[in-house]
Protein backbone atom coordinates (compact mmCIF):
# COMPACT_ATOMS: atom_id res chain seq x y z
CA UNK A 1 0.00 0.00 0.00
CA UNK A 2 0.75 3.60 -0.23
CA UNK A 3 1.40 4.87 3.35
CA UNK A 4 1.60 8.48 4.33
CA UNK A 5 3.95 9.12 7.40
CA UNK A 6 3.91 5.54 7.85
CA UNK A 7 -0.11 5.35 8.36
CA UNK A 8 -2.99 3.77 6.00
CA UNK A 9 -4.96 5.90 6.22
CA UNK A 10 -2.91 8.73 5.86
CA UNK A 11 -2.68 11.15 9.06
CA UNK A 12 -5.91 13.69 9.89
CA UNK A 13 -5.01 17.25 9.03
CA UNK A 14 -6.96 19.54 11.04
CA UNK A 15 -7.11 23.14 10.67
CA UNK A 16 -9.59 26.09 11.47
CA UNK A 17 -11.34 28.06 9.19
CA UNK A 18 -9.21 30.55 7.51
CA UNK A 19 -5.77 28.93 8.64
CA UNK A 20 -2.98 28.82 6.11
CA UNK A 21 -1.51 25.84 5.66
CA UNK A 22 2.13 24.51 4.29
CA UNK A 23 2.42 20.76 3.43
CA UNK A 24 5.40 19.53 2.36
CA UNK A 25 4.86 16.46 0.25
CA UNK A 26 8.39 14.26 -0.06
CA UNK A 27 7.54 11.21 -3.01
CA UNK A 28 9.26 8.42 -2.09
CA UNK A 29 7.77 6.37 -4.36
CA UNK A 30 9.29 5.10 -7.01
CA UNK A 31 6.93 7.13 -9.76
CA UNK A 32 5.41 10.53 -9.90
CA UNK A 33 3.21 11.86 -7.92
CA UNK A 34 0.65 14.52 -7.26
CA UNK A 35 -1.82 15.01 -4.19
CA UNK A 36 -5.10 16.46 -4.64
CA UNK A 37 -7.04 18.48 -1.80
CA UNK A 38 -10.56 17.10 -1.99
CA UNK A 39 -13.57 19.45 -1.54
CA UNK A 40 -10.77 22.60 -0.32
CA UNK A 41 -11.55 25.83 -2.48
CA UNK A 42 -8.24 26.83 -2.75
CA UNK A 43 -9.68 30.27 -3.26
CA UNK A 44 -7.34 32.59 -6.18
CA UNK A 45 -4.87 29.71 -5.80
CA UNK A 46 -5.01 26.72 -8.43
CA UNK A 47 -1.99 26.42 -7.97
CA UNK A 48 -1.89 23.99 -5.17
CA UNK A 49 -4.38 22.04 -6.48
CA UNK A 50 -2.47 19.02 -7.10
CA UNK A 51 -3.62 17.93 -10.32
CA UNK A 52 -2.46 17.51 -13.88
CA UNK A 53 -3.80 20.85 -15.52
CA UNK A 54 -2.54 22.97 -12.72
CA UNK A 55 0.80 21.41 -11.97
CA UNK A 56 3.80 19.47 -12.92
CA UNK A 57 4.44 15.76 -10.93
CA UNK A 58 6.37 15.49 -8.26
CA UNK A 59 9.56 13.12 -9.33
CA UNK A 60 10.46 10.49 -7.11
CA UNK A 61 13.21 11.92 -4.12
CA UNK A 62 11.61 15.17 -4.86
CA UNK A 63 9.12 17.18 -2.95
CA UNK A 64 7.05 20.39 -3.44
CA UNK A 65 5.16 22.56 -1.00
CA UNK A 66 1.74 23.21 -0.93
CA UNK A 67 0.47 26.58 -0.03
CA UNK A 68 -2.94 27.55 0.68
CA UNK A 69 -5.83 28.93 2.80
CA UNK A 70 -8.52 26.99 4.51
CA UNK A 71 -11.08 30.76 3.67
CA UNK A 72 -14.58 30.80 4.34
CA UNK A 73 -14.11 27.07 5.16
CA UNK A 74 -15.40 24.12 7.88
CA UNK A 75 -16.28 20.63 7.30
CA UNK A 76 -15.24 17.53 6.05
CA UNK A 77 -13.03 16.64 3.02
CA UNK A 78 -10.07 14.52 1.99
CA UNK A 79 -6.64 14.32 0.13
CA UNK A 80 -5.63 11.72 -1.60
CA UNK A 81 -3.40 11.10 -5.02
CA UNK A 82 -4.71 12.34 -8.33
CA UNK A 83 -2.28 10.95 -10.62
CA UNK A 84 -1.59 7.28 -12.13
CA UNK A 85 -4.20 5.53 -10.12
CA UNK A 86 -2.08 5.06 -7.30
CA UNK A 87 -5.45 6.24 -4.83
CA UNK A 88 -6.17 2.47 -5.95
CA UNK A 89 -3.30 1.95 -3.21
CA UNK A 90 -3.87 4.63 -0.38
CA UNK A 91 -2.00 7.21 0.15
CA UNK A 92 -5.46 9.32 1.01
CA UNK A 93 -6.18 10.72 4.23
CA UNK A 94 -9.18 12.95 5.93
CA UNK A 95 -9.03 16.71 6.20
CA UNK A 96 -11.21 18.25 8.53
CA UNK A 97 -11.61 22.12 8.95
CA UNK A 98 -13.01 22.98 12.41
CA UNK A 99 -14.83 26.09 13.16
CA UNK A 100 -13.76 29.21 14.59
CA UNK A 101 -14.49 29.42 18.21
CA UNK A 102 -17.05 32.18 17.30
CA UNK A 103 -19.29 30.38 15.46
CA UNK A 104 -21.43 28.27 17.17
CA UNK A 105 -22.37 24.57 15.90
CA UNK A 106 -25.61 23.71 14.65
CA UNK A 107 -26.27 20.68 17.46
CA UNK A 108 -24.37 20.36 20.66
CA UNK A 109 -20.67 19.57 21.06
CA UNK A 110 -20.29 15.55 20.27
CA UNK A 111 -18.28 14.39 22.78
CA UNK A 112 -15.68 13.19 19.93
CA UNK A 113 -14.82 12.67 16.83
CA UNK A 114 -14.82 9.87 14.43
CA UNK A 115 -13.10 9.34 11.41
CA UNK A 116 -13.99 6.35 8.52
CA UNK A 117 -12.66 6.43 5.42
CA UNK A 118 -14.14 3.57 3.56
CA UNK A 119 -13.70 2.14 0.16
CA UNK A 120 -13.55 -0.39 -2.32
CA UNK A 121 -10.46 -2.18 -2.34
CA UNK A 122 -8.68 -4.86 -4.61
CA UNK A 123 -5.76 -7.07 -3.71
CA UNK A 124 -3.65 -6.08 -7.23
CA UNK A 125 -1.59 -2.87 -6.81
CA UNK A 126 -2.35 0.45 -8.45
CA UNK A 127 -0.13 -0.27 -10.89
CA UNK A 128 -1.48 -3.75 -11.71
CA UNK A 129 -4.98 -2.31 -11.76
CA UNK A 130 -3.69 0.46 -14.52
CA UNK A 131 -2.40 -1.89 -17.15
CA UNK A 132 -5.59 -3.65 -17.04
CA UNK A 133 -7.40 -0.48 -18.05
CA UNK A 134 -4.57 0.22 -20.57
CA UNK A 135 -5.13 -3.56 -21.81
CA UNK A 136 -8.79 -2.14 -22.53
CA UNK A 137 -10.38 -5.04 -19.47
CA UNK A 138 -12.27 -4.47 -16.84
CA UNK A 139 -11.23 -4.29 -13.44
CA UNK A 140 -13.83 -6.77 -11.95
CA UNK A 141 -15.47 -7.22 -9.13
CA UNK A 142 -13.26 -5.42 -5.85
CA UNK A 143 -11.84 -8.01 -3.45
CA UNK A 144 -13.44 -6.49 -0.90
CA UNK A 145 -13.84 -3.10 1.53
CA UNK A 146 -11.98 -1.70 3.56
CA UNK A 147 -12.77 0.42 6.45
CA UNK A 148 -10.18 2.78 8.01
CA UNK A 149 -7.48 0.21 5.91
CA UNK A 150 -8.58 -2.68 7.83
CA UNK A 151 -10.54 -5.79 6.45
CA UNK A 152 -13.78 -7.12 7.43
CA UNK A 153 -14.60 -8.60 11.21
CA UNK A 154 -15.53 -12.60 10.96
CA UNK A 155 -19.25 -12.03 11.33
CA UNK A 156 -19.91 -14.90 8.62
CA UNK A 157 -16.91 -17.55 8.49
CA UNK A 158 -17.92 -18.79 4.76
CA UNK A 159 -17.53 -15.83 3.49
CA UNK A 160 -14.89 -14.01 5.69
CA UNK A 161 -11.60 -16.28 6.57
CA UNK A 162 -9.90 -15.92 10.24
CA UNK A 163 -6.94 -14.20 11.10
CA UNK A 164 -7.95 -10.21 9.21
CA UNK A 165 -7.45 -7.56 10.94
CA UNK A 166 -10.45 -5.92 11.14
CA UNK A 167 -11.58 -1.45 12.92
CA UNK A 168 -12.36 -0.88 16.16
CA UNK A 169 -14.11 1.79 17.51
CA UNK A 170 -14.63 2.56 20.96
CA UNK A 171 -16.39 4.57 22.92
CA UNK A 172 -18.43 5.13 26.09
CA UNK A 173 -22.11 4.45 27.03
CA UNK A 174 -24.69 7.72 26.45
CA UNK A 175 -22.00 10.07 24.68
CA UNK A 176 -22.92 11.17 21.40
CA UNK A 177 -20.26 10.78 18.54
CA UNK A 178 -19.58 12.58 15.27
CA UNK A 179 -18.43 10.14 12.70
CA UNK A 180 -16.86 11.39 9.33
CA UNK A 181 -17.44 8.84 6.45
CA UNK A 182 -15.70 9.39 3.13
CA UNK A 183 -15.83 6.79 0.46
CA UNK A 184 -12.56 6.64 -0.78
CA UNK A 185 -13.11 3.70 -2.99
CA UNK A 186 -12.52 3.33 -6.72
CA UNK A 187 -16.00 2.85 -8.15
CA UNK A 188 -18.49 1.11 -5.87
CA UNK A 189 -21.41 2.89 -3.79
CA UNK A 190 -21.04 2.01 -0.04
CA UNK A 191 -24.45 1.88 2.60
CA UNK A 192 -23.21 2.59 5.70
CA UNK A 193 -25.09 1.62 8.62
CA UNK A 194 -24.54 0.79 12.40
CA UNK A 195 -26.55 -1.85 14.09
CA UNK A 196 -29.29 -0.84 16.22
CA UNK A 197 -28.27 2.53 16.37
CA UNK A 198 -29.95 6.09 14.44
CA UNK A 199 -27.64 8.06 12.90
CA UNK A 200 -28.44 12.17 12.41
CA UNK A 201 -27.05 13.34 9.07
CA UNK A 202 -25.57 16.88 9.98
CA UNK A 203 -23.00 17.81 7.10
CA UNK A 204 -21.73 16.99 3.93
CA UNK A 205 -18.65 18.23 2.17
CA UNK A 206 -18.69 21.63 4.34
CA UNK A 207 -22.77 22.49 4.56
CA UNK A 208 -24.56 21.77 7.53
CA UNK A 209 -27.56 20.11 6.58
CA UNK A 210 -31.34 19.77 7.60
CA UNK A 211 -30.84 16.85 10.78
CA UNK A 212 -32.53 14.44 9.84
CA UNK A 213 -33.11 10.67 12.03
CA UNK A 214 -32.25 7.77 9.41
CA UNK A 215 -30.85 4.11 9.65
CA UNK A 216 -28.77 3.73 6.56
CA UNK A 217 -27.54 6.09 4.24
CA UNK A 218 -25.49 5.48 0.58
CA UNK A 219 -22.26 7.36 0.28
CA UNK A 220 -20.87 7.05 -2.92
CA UNK A 221 -17.24 7.34 -4.44
CA UNK A 222 -15.75 10.27 -3.36
CA UNK A 223 -18.23 12.04 -1.05
CA UNK A 224 -17.92 12.83 2.31
CA UNK A 225 -20.62 13.07 5.12
CA UNK A 226 -20.72 13.69 9.17
CA UNK A 227 -23.25 11.71 11.06
CA UNK A 228 -24.32 12.51 15.06
CA UNK A 229 -24.75 9.07 16.82
CA UNK A 230 -25.58 9.31 20.14
CA UNK A 231 -24.36 5.67 22.60
CA UNK A 232 -28.08 4.85 23.88
CA UNK A 233 -27.88 1.07 23.16
CA UNK A 234 -27.41 -1.77 25.94
CA UNK A 235 -23.96 -3.20 26.49
CA UNK A 236 -24.79 -6.92 25.87
CA UNK A 237 -22.42 -7.36 22.74
CA UNK A 238 -20.52 -5.03 20.39
CA UNK A 239 -22.31 -4.05 17.42
CA UNK A 240 -21.50 -4.48 13.82
CA UNK A 241 -20.49 -0.94 11.68
CA UNK A 242 -21.19 -1.85 8.53
CA UNK A 243 -20.52 -0.67 4.64
CA UNK A 244 -21.82 -2.95 1.79
CA UNK A 245 -21.49 -2.49 -1.80
CA UNK A 246 -24.35 -1.07 -3.74
CA UNK A 247 -26.03 -1.79 -7.69
CA UNK A 248 -23.51 -5.19 -7.90
CA UNK A 249 -25.55 -7.64 -9.80
CA UNK A 250 -22.29 -10.11 -10.11
CA UNK A 251 -22.19 -13.38 -8.58
CA UNK A 252 -20.15 -12.73 -5.16
CA UNK A 253 -20.97 -9.08 -4.64
CA UNK A 254 -21.81 -10.23 -0.93
CA UNK A 255 -18.15 -10.23 -0.48
CA UNK A 256 -17.72 -6.89 -0.65
CA UNK A 257 -18.40 -5.79 2.52
CA UNK A 258 -16.97 -3.74 5.32
CA UNK A 259 -17.39 -4.52 8.87
CA UNK A 260 -15.90 -2.63 11.69
CA UNK A 261 -16.88 -3.30 15.46
CA UNK A 262 -18.46 -0.50 17.54
CA UNK A 263 -17.59 -1.73 21.11
CA UNK A 264 -18.71 -0.13 24.21
CA UNK A 265 -16.69 0.56 27.25
CA UNK A 266 -18.58 -1.59 29.09
CA UNK A 267 -19.62 -4.51 26.69
CA UNK A 268 -20.00 -7.79 27.65
CA UNK A 269 -19.11 -9.83 24.53
CA UNK A 270 -18.48 -9.83 20.37
CA UNK A 271 -20.93 -8.85 17.58
CA UNK A 272 -22.80 -12.21 16.59
CA UNK A 273 -25.51 -12.97 13.85
CA UNK A 274 -26.62 -11.39 10.55
CA UNK A 275 -25.34 -8.12 9.42
CA UNK A 276 -27.87 -5.50 9.96
CA UNK A 277 -30.35 -5.20 6.41
CA UNK A 278 -29.27 -2.95 3.48
CA UNK A 279 -31.47 -1.28 2.10
CA UNK A 280 -34.55 -3.48 0.61
CA UNK A 281 -34.90 -1.74 -2.92
CA UNK A 282 -33.55 -3.97 -5.86
CA UNK A 283 -37.10 -3.36 -7.22
CA UNK A 284 -37.53 0.29 -6.46
CA UNK A 285 -34.65 2.31 -8.14
CA UNK A 286 -36.00 5.41 -6.81
CA UNK A 287 -35.43 4.95 -3.38
CA UNK A 288 -31.68 6.10 -3.41
CA UNK A 289 -32.35 8.69 -5.51
CA UNK A 290 -34.68 10.11 -3.13
CA UNK A 291 -32.35 9.54 -0.57
CA UNK A 292 -30.37 11.70 -2.11
CA UNK A 293 -32.96 14.64 -2.66
CA UNK A 294 -34.20 14.85 0.78
CA UNK A 295 -30.40 15.88 1.77
CA UNK A 296 -31.23 20.11 2.56
CA UNK A 297 -29.13 22.64 3.39
CA UNK A 298 -30.05 23.92 7.35
CA UNK A 299 -30.81 27.43 6.37
CA UNK A 300 -30.69 28.91 9.94
CA UNK A 301 -27.15 27.44 10.58
CA UNK A 302 -23.74 29.45 10.52
CA UNK A 303 -20.93 27.83 8.53
CA UNK A 304 -17.59 29.47 8.26
CA UNK A 305 -19.19 32.95 8.58
CA UNK A 306 -21.28 34.40 11.02
CA UNK A 307 -24.70 34.90 8.91
CA UNK A 308 -26.68 31.89 8.28
CA UNK A 309 -26.22 29.89 5.09
CA UNK A 310 -29.53 30.29 4.06
CA UNK A 311 -28.73 33.87 3.69
CA UNK A 312 -27.70 33.37 -0.25
CA UNK A 313 -31.08 33.00 -1.80
CA UNK A 314 -29.77 31.75 -5.50
CA UNK A 315 -32.85 31.42 -6.60
CA UNK A 316 -33.18 35.22 -7.07
CA UNK A 317 -30.06 34.58 -9.32
CA UNK A 318 -30.28 34.87 -13.35
CA UNK A 319 -28.16 31.48 -14.87
CA UNK A 320 -26.29 33.04 -17.42
CA UNK A 321 -25.04 29.95 -18.84
CA UNK A 322 -26.08 25.76 -19.48
CA UNK A 323 -23.52 23.23 -20.03
CA UNK A 324 -24.99 19.55 -20.85
CA UNK A 325 -22.24 16.90 -19.74
CA UNK A 326 -22.63 13.87 -21.15
CA UNK A 327 -21.36 10.41 -19.88
CA UNK A 328 -21.32 7.37 -22.30
CA UNK A 329 -19.77 3.65 -21.59
CA UNK A 330 -16.48 3.81 -22.22
CA UNK A 331 -15.75 3.23 -26.27
CA UNK A 332 -12.83 2.93 -28.28
CA UNK A 333 -10.88 5.63 -29.31
CA UNK A 334 -7.80 5.69 -31.45
CA UNK A 335 -7.34 1.97 -30.86
CA UNK A 336 -8.07 2.16 -27.09
CA UNK A 337 -10.86 2.33 -24.55
CA UNK A 338 -11.21 5.83 -23.44
CA UNK A 339 -14.15 7.35 -21.13
CA UNK A 340 -15.37 10.62 -22.42
CA UNK A 341 -17.17 13.69 -21.95
CA UNK A 342 -19.75 15.05 -24.95
CA UNK A 343 -17.74 12.59 -26.80
CA UNK A 344 -14.00 14.07 -25.70
CA UNK A 345 -11.73 11.59 -23.30
CA UNK A 346 -9.33 14.28 -21.92
CA UNK A 347 -6.03 14.42 -22.93
CA UNK A 348 -3.80 16.46 -20.18
CA UNK A 349 -1.08 18.07 -21.86
CA UNK A 350 2.59 18.00 -21.11
CA UNK A 351 2.33 21.87 -19.83
CA UNK A 352 -0.11 22.19 -17.10
CA UNK A 353 -2.57 24.52 -18.38
CA UNK A 354 -1.78 26.67 -15.55
CA UNK A 355 1.65 26.89 -16.08
CA UNK A 356 1.55 27.58 -20.00
CA UNK A 357 -0.99 30.66 -19.59
CA UNK A 358 1.35 32.11 -16.82
CA UNK A 359 4.32 32.01 -19.44
CA UNK A 360 2.05 32.85 -22.27
CA UNK A 361 2.52 29.22 -24.08
CA UNK A 362 -0.11 29.22 -26.51
CA UNK A 363 -0.86 25.64 -27.99
CA UNK A 364 -0.93 23.21 -25.69
CA UNK A 365 -4.57 23.34 -24.95
CA UNK A 366 -7.95 24.45 -26.72
CA UNK A 367 -10.82 26.68 -25.40
CA UNK A 368 -13.39 25.18 -27.17
CA UNK A 369 -14.91 22.20 -25.16
CA UNK A 370 -18.80 21.44 -26.17
CA UNK A 371 -20.87 22.92 -24.03
CA UNK A 372 -23.69 20.19 -25.04
CA UNK A 373 -23.66 16.61 -26.17
CA UNK A 374 -21.97 16.59 -30.04
CA UNK A 375 -24.70 14.81 -31.96
CA UNK A 376 -23.66 12.71 -34.94
CA UNK A 377 -19.78 13.35 -34.27
CA UNK A 378 -17.43 10.77 -33.23
CA UNK A 379 -15.05 10.69 -30.20
CA UNK A 380 -12.17 12.38 -30.02
CA UNK A 381 -8.85 12.53 -27.87
CA UNK A 382 -8.36 15.96 -27.24
CA UNK A 383 -6.79 18.71 -24.90
CA UNK A 384 -9.77 20.50 -24.99
CA UNK A 385 -11.28 23.16 -21.99
CA UNK A 386 -14.44 24.76 -21.03
CA UNK A 387 -13.88 29.01 -21.60
CA UNK A 388 -16.09 29.81 -18.66
CA UNK A 389 -17.56 33.15 -17.71
CA UNK A 390 -16.39 34.82 -14.71
CA UNK A 391 -18.52 35.40 -12.41
CA UNK A 392 -21.13 33.68 -14.14
CA UNK A 393 -24.36 31.65 -12.45
CA UNK A 394 -24.06 28.50 -14.27
CA UNK A 395 -26.37 25.43 -14.65
CA UNK A 396 -24.47 22.42 -15.25
CA UNK A 397 -26.58 19.32 -15.71
CA UNK A 398 -24.81 15.98 -16.06
CA UNK A 399 -26.37 12.92 -18.21
CA UNK A 400 -25.63 10.09 -17.22
CA UNK A 401 -26.15 7.53 -20.06
CA UNK A 402 -23.42 5.05 -19.00
CA UNK A 403 -24.55 1.57 -17.22
CA UNK A 404 -23.34 2.61 -13.80
CA UNK A 405 -23.76 5.38 -11.15
CA UNK A 406 -21.18 8.14 -11.19
CA UNK A 407 -20.18 10.82 -8.97
CA UNK A 408 -18.72 14.23 -9.88
CA UNK A 409 -16.93 16.34 -8.97
CA UNK A 410 -15.71 19.90 -9.18
CA UNK A 411 -12.41 21.90 -7.39
CA UNK A 412 -12.13 25.19 -6.37
CA UNK A 413 -16.58 25.72 -5.97
CA UNK A 414 -18.82 24.25 -4.22
CA UNK A 415 -22.56 23.96 -5.69
CA UNK A 416 -26.35 23.59 -5.23
CA UNK A 417 -27.78 20.63 -6.01
CA UNK A 418 -31.09 21.71 -7.39
CA UNK A 419 -32.56 18.42 -9.27
CA UNK A 420 -32.27 15.01 -10.16
CA UNK A 421 -34.47 12.53 -11.98
CA UNK A 422 -34.54 9.55 -14.08
CA UNK A 423 -34.42 9.61 -17.96
CA UNK A 424 -33.18 12.54 -20.32
CA UNK A 425 -32.81 16.21 -19.44
CA UNK A 426 -35.28 18.58 -20.54
CA UNK A 427 -35.50 22.35 -20.30
CA UNK A 428 -38.92 21.54 -18.33
CA UNK A 429 -37.36 19.48 -15.76
CA UNK A 430 -36.08 22.86 -13.99
CA UNK A 431 -39.73 23.04 -12.63
CA UNK A 432 -39.17 20.40 -10.37
CA UNK A 433 -35.91 21.85 -9.30
CA UNK A 434 -35.36 23.13 -5.69
CA UNK A 435 -34.98 26.55 -5.70
CA UNK A 436 -35.06 26.83 -1.91
CA UNK A 437 -33.24 24.85 0.22
CA UNK A 438 -30.78 22.60 -1.76
CA UNK A 439 -27.69 21.13 -0.21
CA UNK A 440 -24.61 23.13 -1.13
CA UNK A 441 -21.33 20.17 -1.65
CA UNK A 442 -18.56 19.86 -4.19
CA UNK A 443 -19.20 15.68 -4.95
CA UNK A 444 -22.44 14.86 -6.46
CA UNK A 445 -23.94 11.27 -7.69
CA UNK A 446 -25.72 10.68 -10.88
CA UNK A 447 -27.72 7.72 -11.39
CA UNK A 448 -27.13 5.96 -14.31
CA UNK A 449 -30.17 6.67 -17.21
CA UNK A 450 -30.46 9.61 -15.27
CA UNK A 451 -29.68 13.49 -14.61
CA UNK A 452 -28.04 15.84 -12.17
CA UNK A 453 -28.67 19.38 -12.33
CA UNK A 454 -26.38 22.12 -10.11
CA UNK A 455 -25.91 25.94 -9.84
CA UNK A 456 -22.42 27.33 -9.59
CA UNK A 457 -21.41 30.71 -9.11
CA UNK A 458 -18.08 30.77 -10.60
CA UNK A 459 -16.27 33.69 -8.66
CA UNK A 460 -12.78 31.59 -8.40
CA UNK A 461 -10.53 32.68 -10.62
CA UNK A 462 -7.86 29.78 -12.52
CA UNK A 463 -8.15 26.58 -13.94
CA UNK A 464 -10.37 24.09 -12.44
CA UNK A 465 -10.71 20.42 -13.23
CA UNK A 466 -14.41 19.08 -13.58
CA UNK A 467 -13.92 15.24 -13.39
CA UNK A 468 -15.61 12.14 -12.37
CA UNK A 469 -14.63 10.70 -8.85
CA UNK A 470 -15.45 6.92 -10.36
CA UNK A 471 -11.48 6.73 -10.06
CA UNK A 472 -11.47 3.95 -13.68
CA UNK A 473 -13.31 6.38 -15.50
CA UNK A 474 -11.53 9.20 -14.61
CA UNK A 475 -8.50 7.49 -15.45
CA UNK A 476 -9.50 6.58 -19.14
CA UNK A 477 -10.11 10.50 -19.61
CA UNK A 478 -13.86 11.22 -18.46
CA UNK A 479 -13.03 14.70 -17.20
CA UNK A 480 -12.11 18.50 -18.51
CA UNK A 481 -11.13 22.08 -16.78
CA UNK A 482 -13.37 24.88 -16.49
CA UNK A 483 -10.74 27.65 -17.10
CA UNK A 484 -11.73 31.43 -15.73
CA UNK A 485 -9.96 34.82 -16.19
CA UNK A 486 -11.69 38.29 -14.38
CA UNK A 487 -11.58 40.23 -17.42
CA UNK A 488 -11.18 43.20 -14.90
CA UNK A 489 -7.23 42.40 -13.17
CA UNK A 490 -5.54 39.15 -13.96
CA UNK A 491 -3.83 39.92 -10.84
CA UNK A 492 -6.51 38.63 -8.45
CA UNK A 493 -5.36 34.86 -8.95
CA UNK A 494 -1.97 34.13 -7.23
CA UNK A 495 0.91 34.47 -8.94
CA UNK A 496 3.43 31.64 -9.63
CA UNK A 497 4.67 30.68 -5.99
CA UNK A 498 8.66 30.80 -5.39
CA UNK A 499 8.75 27.17 -5.53
CA UNK A 500 6.87 26.49 -8.66
CA UNK A 501 7.44 23.23 -10.80
CA UNK A 502 8.87 23.49 -14.79
CA UNK A 503 7.88 20.35 -16.87
CA UNK A 504 6.87 19.74 -20.75
CA UNK A 505 7.63 22.80 -23.20
CA UNK A 506 9.24 24.84 -19.90
CA UNK A 507 11.39 21.80 -18.47
CA UNK A 508 14.58 23.87 -19.21
CA UNK A 509 13.46 26.51 -16.65
CA UNK A 510 13.43 23.94 -13.45
CA UNK A 511 16.47 24.21 -11.44
CA UNK A 512 17.66 21.69 -8.89
CA UNK A 513 15.07 20.12 -6.35
CA UNK A 514 15.54 22.07 -3.10
CA UNK A 515 14.73 19.70 -0.23
CA UNK A 516 13.79 22.30 2.71
CA UNK A 517 10.66 23.51 2.65
CA UNK A 518 9.53 26.83 0.53
CA UNK A 519 7.06 28.71 1.74
CA UNK A 520 5.74 30.92 -0.91
CA UNK A 521 5.63 34.85 0.23
CA UNK A 522 2.81 35.68 -2.09
CA UNK A 523 0.19 34.37 0.33
CA UNK A 524 -2.34 36.28 0.89
CA UNK A 525 -4.04 37.07 4.64
CA UNK A 526 -1.20 35.53 6.13
CA UNK A 527 -2.47 35.20 9.90
CA UNK A 528 -1.69 32.45 10.72
CA UNK A 529 0.79 29.72 9.19
CA UNK A 530 0.31 25.92 9.98
CA UNK A 531 2.92 23.89 9.22
CA UNK A 532 1.65 20.10 8.62
CA UNK A 533 4.47 17.34 7.12
CA UNK A 534 3.20 15.10 4.83
CA UNK A 535 6.17 12.25 3.70
CA UNK A 536 4.44 10.15 1.23
CA UNK A 537 6.28 6.47 0.54
CA UNK A 538 5.17 3.16 -0.38
CA UNK A 539 5.49 -0.36 2.10
CA UNK A 540 4.30 -3.11 1.23
CA UNK A 541 2.22 -5.15 4.13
Amino acid sequence: VIVVNDQFPGPVLEVTTNDNVAIDVRNKLDEELLVNWNGMHLQDNPWQDGVRGTNCAISPKWNFTYQFQAKDQIGSFFYHPSIKFQRASGGFGPIIVMNRTVIPLPFSKPDADVTLMIGDWYTRDHKVLRGELDAGRHLGLPDGVLINGKGPYQYNTTLVPDGIEYETIKVDPGKTYRFRVHNIGISTSLNFRIQSHSLILAETEGYYTSQNNISNFDVHVGQSYSFLVTMNQNASSDYYIVASARFLNESGWERVTGVAILQYSNSKGKATGPLPDPPNDFYDKSWSMNQALSVRQNGSASGARPNPQGSFVYSRINVTDTYILQTLPPTTVMGKRHATLNGISFVNPDTPIVLADSKSLNGTYKPDFPLQPMAGRGHRMDASVINGRFKGFVEIVFQNNDTILQTFHLDGFSFYVVGMGYGVWTTDKRTSYNLWDAIYRCTVQVFPDAWTAIYVYLDNPGVWNLRTENLDRWYLGQETYIKLVNPETKEQQFPAPKNIQYCGALAYLQKNPNSAISINKNMKLLVAMLMVLLVVLIELR
